[in-house]
């Protein structure tokens, strides 16, 4: 059927070139063109074969030209669609460079991106990074500024991005600041949430970080355990705050103190380790006799070796009540090394040098404790036995050291 096709298309082709072929050989016609001292003759057919012509040439000059405007390298390296490809080989190039640490030429390409590209967010956002390695702030933040007017529905993600190089550059304050009006428009974005409770921590404004944990519970952004022990962290850091002494003096610190207690669920201040905190905030302002009573409701309710501890430091004003209490616990935990150490204390706060020898001795049997080898060592030392005073106080150096050598680098250097 094709073929049948093609060959009927190439008799008609071939007739009507026969055609016009006799109609050329037939009728030759004849053009005259006259003006003034110009003339032009010429058979009918050379004429239109002239106009055919001159159509062509035209056709091929237009043609051309438009080669020169939109033509790729080899005829015009300027034109449009050489520079579309310039841009996107210097992005490409600049993200390569970004990721590898390249900041200068990273910055150079990913800018000559920005510049060009009709959606140019992030470029400009690389660019920016690019600039704050390179430590050119003044760069940096124009190249933010840029991208805010370019694309001003982005505003959140060049804010995050502003707030996390402000951070790199120290500048905490101003982080904050940023971060703050982001959370005000944005309220459950998790980026500003986490950035936000990464500076309330780090500048230790445990409020603040408290008034954003429900939201952050509410977004799911921390397993159950990181979430309680943070919401731990911000309320052991909130009582501490409460308890410092302001203007107010101790009054104040204690009416903080007792107002952050009272923030607490029940259930939070049955947590062992917010009522040692309560307990030694108490005891800092001196109200030994109110967090002995705490400290000793805790443990009637249950037993925590951490209390215990903090429980012989506290000096109430009726130490027999106090060693007859310590020494209930005695009889269920007669192993527990720091209850042993709580008695050696409130038998040496009560000048029972002899009980407070045997509970330290005994204290040191079960575990080797630097701050049971000091009480000991200065009471052998009051009791006049120098030599082993010093022996012991050896002994805990030592034991420190140990421990201090076993810490991680970073935690080390933090203590």
């Amino acid at each position: 059927m094709k073929r049948a096709s093609l060959l009927i298309f190439i008799l008609l082709v071939a007739g009507g070139l026969a055609l016009l072929g006799y109609s050329i050989a037939e009728h030759k016609g004849y053009v005259l063109l006259a003006y003034k001292s110009f003339r032009y003759e010429s058979s009918l057919w050379i004429f239109l074969a002239l106009i055919v012509a001159l159509w062509l040439i035209v056709y091929l000059l237009r043609l051309l030209l438009r080669l020169l405007v939109t033509s790729g390298r080899l005829v015009n390296p300027w034109s449009r669609l050489h520079r579309n490809r310039r841009v996107r080989l210097a992005s490409e190039q600049g993200f390569v460079d970004l990721v590898e640490g390249r900041w200068s030429a990273a910055l150079r390409h990913l800018r000559k991106a920005a510049e060009a590209e009709p959606l140019p967010l992030m470029y400009y956002l690389g660019a920016a990074r690019a600039a704050h390695e390179l430590g050119q702030k003044e760069e940096c933040d124009t190249l933010l500024e840029r991208a805010l007017e370019r694309q001003p529905q982005a505003e959140l993600a060049v804010a995050l991005s502003h707030a996390e190089f402000q951070q790199g550059r120290g500048e905490f304050e101003a982080a904050l600041e940023t971060l703050q009006v982001m959370h005000e428009r944005h309220p459950n974005n998790q980026q500003v949430l986490k950035q936000l409770q990464q500076l309330y921590v780090r500048n230790q404004d445990w409020s603040a970080l408290l008034g954003i944990l429900s939201s952050v519970r509410k977004e799911k952004m921390l397993g159950s355990d990181a979430l309680a022990e943070l919401e731990l962290k911000a309320w052991r850091g909130r009582l501490a705050a409460a308890a410092t002494p302001g203007e107010g003096g101790h009054e104040a610190a204690q009416a903080n103190l007792n107002n952050a207690w009272k923030q607490l669920s029940s259930a939070q201040q049955q947590e062992p380790m917010l009522v040692a905190t309560y307990a030694e905030q108490l005891r800092q302002l001196g109200n030994e006799d109110e967090a002995e009573a705490m400290l000793r409701a805790a443990l009637k309710r249950s037993y925590d070796s951490r209390l215990v501890r903090l429980y012989g430091l506290l000096r109430g004003s009726d130490g027999a009540r106090q060693l007859q209490t310590a020494e209930s616990w005695l009889k269920d935990h007669p192993t527990d090394a720091d209850l042993l150490l709580t008695l050696g204390r409130i038998c040496r706060h009560n000048q029972l040098w002899g009980k407070a020898k045997e509970y330290f001795e005994a204290s040191l049997r079960f575990q080797r404790h630097p701050e049971t080898c000091a009480e000991l060592a200065r009471l052998l030392a009051q009791l006049g036995d120098t030599e082993r005073s010093n022996q012991l106080f050896q002994e805990g150096l030592g034991l420190l050291d140990q421990r201090f050598s076993a810490l991680p680098a970073t935690a080390a250097a933090s203590n």
